[in-house]
């Protein structure tokens, strides 16, 4: 068997090269290891490649680690010893890198389209890097390589976060506003799944980001070095891949139903470049649009005067979405429900008309909802939320504040800290998760079962005599995801401090049951909204009086992996009440008659609900501008 040995001799003084005549690149046919000379000489067979021991080793001097060095020396004598084993182990890494780049430059950012077509495809961005890395010197090369592999790690986590918001929210992630919102999934995970596995699950976030960044940056460097080693025929591939892509783009070739050809990196870049420019531009643009406000000069005087007297009652149901009512799996358990609810307050003399709004978010973030439908404006992200709490807009249950005849409170079981927007919503009382004197178990993010949050309301606020009619903001939230374990209704007699829920928590289901399972996720989310739906209209049945106004509305659609792909945005939205004049105001809304809106009733933008309500109840427009 041949073999082929180098050895590398110290140079005499007049041997020693110039540094201009150093070469920069290892020879053809030679792969440069970690400090950039070439260690083996591939014959014909490479199988027979034989690493070459140098005639001497580095000594661990003051410049250098001596652990460093100590690896060094055993990673050439294992190389030495192992050729065929380290050859292997080169071209390995060699693909493996590969792979990793090019999966990285044809990631898409949904799941939906994660797919193996969309691997099957050319990226120019490889072809372009491959001939800029093939012009540079050897220290340029490297940094570049380095520095477009962590723009692909970059590119890759900020893939996989629009991944997550698309399947949770319906939209991708902003990088300028969304930062914050990855706290609040941690504290979703705690309070579903338990405070060990948040940490773990931030911890293991953390570990994949910086991971991902230096893999791709190490797999760039990787490939850099190995086309300076065989530069003429890297040379001759960039070549004959631009002439492919370009014909492919000029014949409009496809493979498995897409385009060979894609610059689908370059695209997702520019797609969060364009987010981040639009943000920035919509922030002012709101900013101004927050200030012109229809209703915002009206005296309290000529707010509401038809509602005078009655107590108002604006709840919010989590997730309560138009699939709930329209989905196969959810529809025939929520659909009994609503009918149920339709004739048990009918037989207490109540009517309801239903119809539906478009909410500004989807899937979560449920603040948005809440504030688009109070302030006539439409929130749909963080930094619009931020801008509008901020200002004085008015708000429905400011304006019921503002006229100074009424008494207005909230009921808030999902705030477990402080809440400086009770100001902004016009709130002169809220009962938070501390406040209404539960003991019982939490269901999972939910801080307490929603028969429980009201009829502690009832105790607390709606059944107490008093000199003023009643205001409320109520948010009901049994209906959270991940929707196990779920309460069940009990005796409104025996809800107590909330022990008796105990049992029941305990022998419901588990989260991680049903979490990665899209059907059983249907099933159960279902059942909470049936559960909160019972909720309040049973309460009504109980407490309510012929001065009692409810209006409830979902706050968003549940997330896609039970709403659907590409579903609507649209939430029902219902005015309950005995007084027949309150209905009456709102006949030519043409809403369906019952809890349950006809699939054809209107649908409005959740925005222009307030300014339809206000001015429905007698409210005189005094506009103030921006």
């Amino acid at each position: 068997m041949p073999v082929f040995t180098r050895f590398r001799q110290p140079p005499t003084p007049a041997d020693e090269p110039h540094e201009e005549d150093t070469p920069d690149e290892p020879r053809e046919g030679r792969e440069p290891d970690e400090a950039g000379e070439p260690d083996v000489v591939e014959p014909e067979d490479p199988g027979e490649a034989v690493e070459a021991a140098p005639a001497t080793e580095p000594a661990a001097d003051a410049g250098q680690d001596p652990a460093a060095v100590r690896t060094w020396r055993t990673w050439r004598t294992w190389r030495a010893r192992h050729p065929r084993a380290a050859l292997a182990l080169r071209r390995t890494t060699t693909v493996l890198a590969a792979v990793l780049v090019l999966g990285a430059l044809l990631l898409p950012n949904t799941l939906v389209a994660l797919e193996p077509n969309r691997f099957a495809r050319i990226p120019a961005e490889a072809v372009i890097a491959a001939v800029l890395l093939l012009c540079l010197p050897r220290t340029a090369r490297r940094v570049a390589a380095a520095l477009f592999g962590l723009g692909l790690g970059v590119l890759t986590v900020l893939n996989l976060l629009d991944m997550g918001f698309t399947e949770y929210l319906g939209r991708g992630f902003n990088v300028v506003l969304d930062w914050g919102l990855l706290d609040d999934a941690q504290a979703y995970v705690a309070d579903s799944m338990g405070g060990a596995a948040a940490a773990w699950a931030a911890v293991g976030a953390v570990l994949l980001v910086v991971l991902v960044l230096v893999v791709t940056a190490l797999a760039a460097v990787r490939l850099g070095e190995l086309l300076a080693a065989h530069r003429e025929r890297a040379a001759r591939g960039a070549l004959l891949a631009a002439t492919v892509w370009m014909t492919c783009v000029a014949l409009g070739v496809q493979t498995f139903g897409v385009p060979v050809a894609t610059r689908s990196a370059s695209g997702a870049l520019e797609a969060q470049a364009h987010r981040v420019v639009d943000t920035l531009r919509d922030e002012a643009a709101f900013a101004k649009e927050a200030k012109a406000d229809r209703f915002g000069a009206t005296p309290g005087a000529q707010l509401v005067p038809d509602l005078r007297g009655k107590d108002m009652v604006f709840t919010f149901i989590e997730s309560y979405g138009r699939s709930a009512i329209e989905d196969p799996v959810t529809a025939p358990g929520v659909g009994r429900t609503l009918d149920a609810g339709t004739k048990a307050l009918a037989a207490k003399g109540f009517r309801a008309k239903s119809g539906w709004l478009t909410s500004a978010t989807y899937g979560g973030s449920s603040w948005l909802g809440h504030s688009t439908f109070l302030s006539g404006l439409w929130v749909d992200n963080q930094q619009r939320y931020r801008t509008v709490t901020a200002g004085d807009h008015l708000t429905l249950t400011k304006a019921f504040r503002k006229t100074g005849e009424w008494d207005t409170v909230g009921v808030m079981p999902g705030v477990q800290k402080a809440w400086p927007e009770a100001e902004w919503h016009g709130l002169d009382k809220v009962y938070d998760a501390f406040d209404l004197g539960y003991r019982g178990p939490k269901f999972s993010w939910s801080t307490m079962p929603d028969q429980y949050a009201l009829e502690a309301f009832q105790r607390l606020e709606h059944g107490r005599e008093r000199d003023r009619p009643l205001l409320a903001e109520v948010i009901l939230t049994s209906s959270h995801q991940p929707w196990a374990p779920l309460p069940r209704m009990v005796g409104w007699d025996e809800v107590g401090d909330g022990s008796v829920y105990d049992g029941i928590e305990a022998s419901g289901v588990d989260a991680s049951d049903i979490i990665a399972d899209s059907t059983r996720s249907k099933e159960e989310y279902g059942k909470s909204i049936a559960y909160s739906v019972t909720s309040l209209t049973q309460w009504l049945e109980r407490y309510g009086t012929d001065d009692t106004v409810l209006v409830f509305l979902g706050d968003h659609q549940p997330l896609a992996r039970v709403s659907g792909d590409g579903a609507s945005r649209d939430v029902p939205v219902s005015v309950v009440a005995k007084d027949p004049k309150v209905l009456d105001a709102i006949d030519d809304w043409n809403w369906t008659e019952g809890l349950k809106p006809a699939e054809d009733a209107p649908v409005w933008r959740m925005s222009s609900f307030r300014d339809r309500f206000l001015t429905a109840y007698g409210s005189t427009p005094h506009p103030t501008r921006e």
